[in-house]
């Protein structure tokens, strides 16, 4: 038979020669490749078919037996019959077909007409794949002739008798294939439930969530159970158990605390890594006078207890009962422990995610601890109001590299920042305080524009090894051209590739102080870099912002300013921080960037006038210059 195997050993019995076998079966069989090319035939189709095994073997069954096209079908019946072939060996499952007329060569370049009753039964190897398709070829034209022809009543007898055995044996395989296709019904039906449960699993994001899906998510009817429990470590010695409502009268009335060396399934597998199965009362009774007792007000008499367990790491157990006897098929055990193993790697998640998340809030803590530390309130020089504010991002990183500064220099302007280191996380913020602090030296230090500081910021961070790229906005306000007490100042100010300021004047205009952007901080101190300068005249406001204010996932950076411009045309002449209060408000939670403001608005004095430092000038009028 091909490649088939010869024989087969049982344990007390002789080899059995299944070749013998085959050659000696009364009805005729067929043996085809995957390929319908024909692989062998025993003696009966070879009576049946007058053909020799060497005219068969190696041939395409159709070659070898083509067609005969007649009135009702043009080629014969070949695209039935290797319909029927082909559906055997796709689906895995016999399949009948109802009596059909296909004549066979004569020998003299003719066709002999025969009816068969056919049967094409698929031959599974270990990997569950179709190795042979096995047709039953029962001829039946003798029966059919008789039936036409209404004569001889005992030829008559003879056929239908014969046909009466035929349609018995399709009718018991009938029953059989039924019975095959329901039981695959019901398990393709707990497997699409175990699916279910192992998504839910995969989702858990706790323990107690974890244990949820187990016990109330649909796994005990995916296996058909009675009910299931779920055993997790509470401390070293002991397992806090989790049960369906119908385990709920074991281990004392309900959910609780088990030792773990208690005398139960799901204790012994979570102690010993090893699986427990009890498949009828008596292994049940017999495991223990507490488990028995169990049984008895649960009324669970089969149990399967499998440990959960990662790389070594026990993490506790899973325990599945059933009422009656259970016979526990090797797929079936494969699925337990394949849901089990899914189960013990969902625990290993949420336990490091658990402690990845604690660390995460300290060093987190700490970060945020050190940024708002170097996020003051801004000063209140008597000329100008400065009000900030600072949103992180929606997300568990909660520090960045965004940051607003307001400082006097030491020849009395008031500067003022707004920059973003690149980064979300502890690092960013570190970067930040490093490039904060060593500006606001440089700065308080030199007497020089803010195009001039942010070179001397450049080389420094440089030369300190601060690697890191970081845009910024530095400027300052200074007493404006005579006379100084119209009250006008100015505002200068230098871009290292940071969104522009926005200028509010007093009737509402507003104005995008856009220039071409210098270089980001970090890339290469040596190039050049612009100074801007801008009349500030009392009433007007100036906004400083980082791009978390305007950036929206799939616009672009001119949409966000866009929109920025208009909801401040709307309520530019608010109270400064009703203004600030307003423009987050706006972005309704949606934050998904640091938000750094850093607002300013020169207010005028009751009279109109300015000492040069930012005070009033004395009763006998301005000073000169």
């Amino acid at each position: 038979m091909g490649d088939l195997p010869e024989s087969l050993h049982a344990p007390g019995l002789a080899a059995t020669d299944y070749a013998a076998v085959f050659r000696a079966m009364p009805t005729p069989y067929l043996v085809l490749t995957p390929d319908l090319v024909i692989a062998d035939a025993n003696a009966a189709y070879l009576a049946t078919t007058g053909r020799g095994l060497d005219e068969l073997i190696g041939r395409p069954v159709f070659e070898a037996f083509p067609g005969n096209p007649n009135e009702l079908d043009p080629d014969g019946g070949v695209a039935k019959i290797r319909a029927s072939f082909q559906r055997a060996r796709d689906t895995g499952r016999p399949d009948t077909m109802p009596v059909q007329e296909y004549d066979i060569p004569d020998g003299d370049g003719g066709f002999a007409k025969r009816f068969w009753s056919l049967i094409s039964i698929p031959v599974l190897g270990s990997d569950g794949h179709c190795r042979y398709v096995l047709q039953r070829a029962e001829d039946i034209t003798g029966y059919v002739g008789a039936l036409d022809s209404g004569t001889d009543p005992d030829s008559q007898e003879t056929w239908r008798r014969r046909a009466l055995d035929v349609q018995a044996d399709l009718y018991a395989r009938g029953i059989e294939l039924q019975a095959a296709r329901a039981a695959e019904a019901v398990t393709a039906r707990r497997l699409a439930a175990l699916a279910e449960v192992s998504l839910q699993v995969s989702r858990a994001e706790t323990v107690e969530e974890l244990i949820k899906v187990v016990t109330e998510g649909g796994l005990t009817a995916a296996l058909g159970a009675h009910g299931g429990a779920v055993a997790v470590p509470e401390d070293d010695h002991h397992l806090r158990l989790v049960m369906t409502e119908e385990l709920a009268p074991a281990a004392g009335g309900g959910d609780g605390v088990l030792p773990l060396d208690a005398p139960y399934p799901g204790c012994v597998a979570a102690r010993t890594g090893e699986l427990v199965v009890l498949p009828d009362r008596a292994a049940t009774e017999a495991f223990g006078v507490e488990l028995r007792e169990v049984s008895a007000r649960t009324g669970a008499e089969s149990w399967v207890a499998l440990p959960l367990q990662t790389a070594g790491r026990r993490q506790g157990s899973l325990s599945v009962a059933w009422r009656g006897p259970r016979s526990f098929a090797a797929e079936e055990m494969q699925l337990l422990v394949a849901f089990a193993a899914q189960c013990a790697q969902a625990l290993e998640r949420i336990s490091t995610g658990e402690t990845e998340r604690v660390a995460h809030a300290a060093v987190s803590g700490m970060a945020e601890a050190l940024q708002r530390s170097l996020l003051t309130d801004p000063p209140q020089p008597g000329h100008l109001e400065l009000v900030a504010r600072y949103v992180p991002a929606a997300s568990l990183a909660q520090v960045g590299g965004d940051w607003y500064d307001a400082f006097r220099t030491e020849d009395g302007r008031t500067a003022l920042v707004i920059g973003d280191v690149t980064g979300h996380d502890s690092y960013a913020a570190a970067a930040m305080a490093q490039v904060r602090n060593v500006l606001r030296g440089v700065a308080h230090s030199r007497r020089d524009s803010p195009a001039a500081t942010l070179a001397a910021l450049d080389r420094a961070m440089r030369d300190l090894d601060v690697n890191t790229l970081a845009t910024a906005v530095l400027a300052t306000v200074e007493p404006g051209p005579e006379p100084v007490c119209t009250g006008e100042r100015v505002l200068r100010w230098s871009n290292a590739g940071h969104p522009p300021p926005l200028l509010i004047e007093v009737d509402g205009t507003v104005t995008v102080l856009e220039h071409d952007a210098d270089l980001l901080l970090g890339v290469d101190p040596d190039v050049p870099r612009a100074d801007h300068e801008r009349l500030l005249p009392p009433g007007a406001t100036v906004l400083f912002y980082t791009d978390g204010l305007i950036e929206r996932r799939g616009a672009s950076l001119d949409a966000g300013i866009a929109w920025l411009t208009g909801a401040v045309a709307r309520c530019g002449r608010l109270p400064l921080a009703e203004l600030c209060d307003r423009l987050l408000a706006e972005l309704a939670g949606a934050v998904e960037d640091d938000v750094a403001l850093l607002a300013l608005r020169a207010h005028p004095h009751a009279d109109g006038r300015y000492t040069e430092d930012g005070g009033r000038c004395p009763s006998g009028g301005c000073p000169d210059r």
